[in-house]
């Protein structure tokens, strides 16, 4: 039986304070800040909404980490903290004391609490906390810029929640005030003018990371390129284009946008972009536009050129990427020697290589081998469902003899335990998979390996035992 520790001397003042209302509101100004946190802690979770109003006018500190307090935003929390920003920010002569630069509404940095509630060492206190995390946030930030409120959105219904819907609200009746900042913005909606009608009050220069899904690409330019190419701090951009059997007569149109787009993003780490087919190979057009070399680069679902296989080793922004993602990018009818070309350049750097239900043949396998076998760095290869003989298997197998580092590999069932139906005929397969993991262990030790149908590495589901599209890359 545990016994629950008697509460402490500032727990009990804040508890007294908060059944007076008028004495806590009028001793704010000259609470010790020991004793702010604690009553603040305590005004919440009892929702003391008119003493939570007072108490942000007079913040003792630069940023209000709200959302580690709240794992889902509360209305009417939310608006009785608002509405004492409100009263401070149409004031000329704010209070002496308050010094709140950032309300931040996402859920980071819970031991902003923590530490204050078990009373710890005063080196770590909020106030240090909240300037290092205010300069990060909010660079060369000084004492007249507008209010920050960060949040992360995702758009995935019409309307928004209620909470979103009157923080869009309040920012957009205090323009020039406050700067609704989002670090990540998911979009999920279809309509692109809602995006839009966001994207007005959102500060774009705030923006880190996008996700775009269920919009095509032409579409999306041509509706938000002017919005695109102000998210000058954008360092992760995915996209995910709605499939279509028809080629978007825009397309080509939109190259320019684009292109004009991607030299404004001078942080850009990594492009995801799914599903996205860049005709009469447009692709390099863009690739040389990026000012910043790329991390992660991840172009899936779609038909790769030859000449866009070219540019990928073209250009400096490919010079030390870490992750490369080309699955379901079908490239059985082409040369693989830029590919290979590629896998030497960035042999160095290299960790992820997904090249998986790319229909590589075993012909085209010799031109990208010597380049993968110096890939020195390499923790992760996918390279399932291919089409390869068991020779051309092995010959992949011992060229992976260098890759110590590898931890995770995949790799199709050989075409010889295939059937007419293309199922694995597993009586033909089981000693096959023997057989190749006999040679494996000839040049080296696998740690994790998968051969032929298997739970996918990824996401654990199971594959069935023909070899159709899985996606979860």
């Amino acid at each position: 039986m545990s016994i629950q520790a008697p509460p402490g001397l500032l727990e009990l003042a804040g508890q007294s304070l908060l059944r007076d209302k008028p004495l806590a509101i009028s001793a704010l100004e000259e609470m010790p800040r020991e004793l702010y946190l604690p009553l603040f802690l305590e005004a919440f979770s009892r929702r003391h909404f008119q003493t939570l109003t007072v108490m942000v006018q007079a913040w003792p500190f630069t940023r209000l980490p709200l959302g580690s307090l709240m794992k889902t935003l509360h209305l009417e929390t939310l608006k009785a903290l608002l509405e004492g920003l409100h009263m401070l920010l149409t004031q000329k002569d704010r209070p002496r004391r308050w010094k709140l630069q950032v309300l931040d509404l996402r859920d980071v940095d819970e031991n902003f609490w923590a530490i204050w509630s078990e009373s710890r060492a005063l080196s770590y206190s909020p106030e240090a906390m909240s300037k290092r995390q205010a300069a990060e946030d909010c660079p060369r930030m000084g004492e007249h810029q507008p209010l920050k409120v960060f949040i992360d959105i995702c758009l995935k219904e019409i309307p928004q929640d209620e909470c979103l819907r009157y923080l869009f609200w309040w920012v957009y009746q205090r323009r020039g005030l406050v700067h609704l900042c989002c670090s990540k913005l998911v979009n999920y909606l279809t309509s692109i003018e809602y995006l839009r009608r966001s994207l007005k009050i959102i500060h774009l220069n705030s923006i880190q990371e996008l996700e775009i899904c269920y919009v095509s690409w032409p579409h999306l330019i041509r509706k938000l390129h002017c919005y695109l190419k102000e998210m000058k701090n954008l360092r992760k951009l995915t996209f995910l284009q709605v499939p279509s059997l028809h080629v978007n007569y825009h397309e080509e149109c939109s190259v320019a946008k684009t292109s004009s787009m991607f030299l404004r993003l001078k942080h850009l780490q990594l492009l995801k972009m799914n599903m996205v087919t860049f005709h009469r190979g447009h692709l390099g057009q863009l690739i040389r536009c990026l000012q910043n070399p790329l991390e992660n680069l991840e172009l899936t679902c779609g038909y790769l050129l030859e000449e866009d296989l070219k540019c990928l080793y073209q250009y400096p922004s490919l010079a030390y990427p870490k992750h490369l993602n080309l699955s379901y990018m079908l490239q059985f009818c082409i040369s693989l020697e830029p590919l290979g070309a590629l896998l030497e350049k960035v042999s160095a750097t290299l960790e992820t290589l997904i090249l998986e239900g790319c229909q590589i043949h075993y012909s085209q396998l010799s031109a990208i081998l010597p380049g993968l076998s110096h890939c020195s760095q390499l923790t992760t290869f996918y390279f399932g469902r291919n089409c390869m003989s068991m020779e051309a298997l092995k010959d992949l197998l011992r060229h992976t003899s260098g890759l110590s580092k590898l931890s995770l590999e995949t790799y199709p069932a050989p075409e010889e335990s295939l059937n007419s139906l293309v199922h694995v005929d597993w009586e033909i397969f089981t000693p096959l998979q023997a057989e190749l993991m006999c040679t494996l262990r000839e040049v080296r030790q696998p740690k994790r390996i998968f051969i032929g149908p298997a739970p996918c590495p990824s996401c654990g589901s199971s594959l069935s035992e023909e070899l159709e599209l899985h996606l979860c890359c």
